[in-house]
């Protein structure tokens, strides 16, 4: 299933092989920067060949309808500049999934991560038919809070020592929003 999703700001699309070296240059110029909030990766991530077998890995989960990871690109340029999923996706009695992105942080700030939210939310409960989706975010990405919020996600909680990153347990708000809300 090839995806392919417009916005004013950005376009979001499935990734493909060929993208898999564009991949390890955007974790290369934001490996410090997104590792404030998630796990740190080996070196042996940030090649072509690790990029492709996780491209590779996302068209088997959608073609499963387990997940559905896109890459987050600048409509000028064509450049990836982060990318969003919508995974774990569950079925009856559940019908709800969660979603997550990273966006370049030379890109933060425009407005690319709530656009993308939104379009991928609108595939979630348009064309997947969930009933719910759901967000984890750690306390201190601000910036990240404001996109949920800015989207529509409501806080439902706090999940302590929720996910170990780099040495240490971090509790991380629990976001969710409901079809009815979307």
């Amino acid at each position: 299933m090839n995806l392919l999703f417009e916005g004013k700001t950005c376009y979001l699309r499935s990734l493909a092989i060929e993208d898999a070296e564009e991949m390890v240059q955007l974790l290369l110029r934001n490996r410090d920067y997104w590792s404030i909030y998630e796990p740190r990766h080996r070196d042996s991530y940030f090649s072509a060949a690790v990029q492709r077998e996780k491209i590779r890995e996302s068209i088997y989960q959608a073609r499963e309808n387990r997940e559905y990871s896109v890459g987050i690109f600048e409509h000028e340029t064509n450049k990836l500049i982060g990318h969003i999923s919508v995974y774990s996706v569950k079925r009856m009695p559940f019908l709800s999934a969660l979603v997550g992105y990273s966006i370049d942080e030379a890109y933060i700030g425009k407005g690319i991560a709530t656009e993308a939210v939104k379009l991928m939310t609108a595939f979630g409960f348009e064309q997947l038919r969930l009933h719910r989706i759901e967000a984890y975010v750690s306390p201190e990405n601000i910036g990240s809070i404001r996109v949920l919020e800015k989207t529509g996600f409501r806080q439902e909680g706090l999940l302590k020592e929720f996910l170990y990153i780099n040495g240490e347990w971090k509790d991380h708000y629990y976001y969710a929003m409901i079809e009815d809300e979307f």
